[in-house]
């Protein structure tokens, strides 16, 4: 019979690293070059800052002076909270805690950074001039990068002396600015540039940067050595970081590159297995169910594309097919209906394929489960995936015998095949018909001769 069309997509989620929260990397050797830069008639103003760090406005939110700031700052560059907040700084933990605009608003001290993290909040021409006439060189340049990234700005300021975290942001804000342009190795270039020349600041600003960088190169279908790099980077600058979800997301989307670029090498297959399974510690069913349900999808496809040539070929199948159950614990026809389909035609798939005592009962259980799918899935939507189903289909009547129910299956997909060029799977498929009509004729001679 036809081998089993698997549905092959892997199910990518797209990094977000802004979504980091409070992180402890104390065991980084961090060297902070903290400073006081004197501004026009003698106001000061702190760095480094923590832009980048923390989600939301508090991302680009600078910090104005406060007793023993240099400690706190400190704390903030590492993704930590304060025991307790400053006076002066309520603000950025109200940002943080996604507190309205209006009320951190209220909260905003007097000050060139007020002025600065006004414009962030109302980002209008007016509340621009009037941070731009308090900020000096390097903070001015901050907030024309703040500009651009809000669509106030037409293109991005340049470099400057600036060094540190006010580098890395002006960096990233060209390399975005490249990437609009798409010109990517031009974006890549910067945004690995602006990772590098914050790593000793801000770990956590450096991680996210990292994650974008390989974020991109996989968007662009590159799964080679550089991006499997880039999200290890970030992965070891977070590595006993609270930033947990955080983590796991980057361990899912390094396993999507170890099985995008795996090519059927059971190296990279059993690599991103074990990627799975680093982002399942924190994806657990109860707290994080939709995540929790595609990583297993993914790993029970990873352990299905790895090839058959070992006695555990079958342990493998049998713990796909948990895997592809406990996502269909999840997954419902009804709230996700793609998902539901791919995570039930695999499992069908995965049916027919392993080895057990009750293969009957297996086969008639995936006949059962693309019926289920077929209801969803419509020639008219996507002829090639309705026709794979049909012909998966098709193929499980034929082994049990079902010859009258598998033949006009199988004949359907093929003709579905052909009409939209995929003509190595239609000829597939007539040999199986070609192999029934054989049976037939071979059990109507014996039924004759009995007689």
């Amino acid at each position: 019979m036809i081998s089993i069309l698997n549905e092959t997509r892997v199910s990518n989620c797209t990094i977000i690293v802004s979504t980091l929260e409070h992180a402890d990397l104390s065991y980084l050797e961090v060297s902070l070059s903290f400073q006081l830069q004197f501004l026009k008639g003698g106001i000061t103003v702190l760095q480094p800052q923590p832009i980048g760090v923390f989600p939301g406005a508090a991302g680009f939110f600078l910090l104005p002076p406060v007793p023993n700031a240099d400690q706190f700052i400190s704390l903030l560059l590492r993704g930590h909270f304060p025991d307790r907040w400053p006076e002066n700084w309520r603000f950025f933990a109200a940002a943080i805690e996604g507190k309205s605009e209006d009320e951190v608003l209220t909260l905003l001290p007097e000050g060139p950074e007020a002025a600065y993290n006004r414009f962030i909040l109302d980002p209008q021409t007016y509340t621009y001039t009037l941070a731009k006439e308090m900020l000096p060189d390097d903070f001015s340049l901050l907030l024309d990068a703040a500009a651009w990234r809000l669509k106030l700005y037409e293109t991005p300021p340049p470099l400057g002396d600036t060094s540190g975290e006010i580098r890395a942001f002006l960096l990233a804000t060209q390399a975005y600015d490249a990437f609009q342009r798409k010109d990517w190795p031009t974006g890549l270039s910067l945004l690995s540039e602006a990772a590098a020349t914050v790593e000793n600041v801000s770990p956590v600003f450096s991680a996210r940067l990292y994650a974008e960088y390989a974020a991109t190169k996989q968007m662009l279908g590159d799964c080679g050595k550089e991006t499997v790099e880039g999200y290890r980077k970030a992965l070891s600058l977070l590595e006993t970081s609270s930033f947990q979800e955080a983590r796991a997301e980057l361990w899912f989307q390094l396993g999507t590159v170890h099985q995008t670029g795996a090519d059927g090498r059971k190296g990279s297959l059993l690599e991103a297995v074990r990627c799975y399974h680093e982002a399942l510690k924190v994806y657990r069913k109860v707290t994080y169910p939709e995540e929790y349900a595609t990583v297993h999808m993914n790993l029970a496809l990873a352990y299905l594309a790895i090839p058959s040539l070992d006695r555990s070929a079958y342990l493998r199948t049998a713990t796909a097919i948990q895997s592809l159950r406990e996502s269909l614990r999840i997954f419902k026809k009804d709230k996700h209906p793609e998902l539901w389909a791919s995570a039930t035609v695999n499992l069908a798939n995965a049916l027919q394929h392993v080895k057990s005592s009750h293969l009957e009962d297996n086969l008639w259980e995936a006949v059962a489960l693309y019926e289920d799918v077929l209801e969803v899935r419509r020639s008219k939507d996507d002829p090639i995936a309705y026709a794979r189903v049909l012909a998966n289909q098709g193929n499980a009547l034929a082994h049990l015998g079902a010859f009258s129910r598998a033949v006009p299956r199988l004949e359907e997909a093929s003709q579905l095949f052909r009409k939209y060029g995929e003509h190595e799977a239609a000829s597939a498929i007539e040999d199986v018909l070609a192999e029934i009509a054989l049976k037939r004729k071979q059990a109507a001679v014996n039924e004759k001769m009995e007689q």
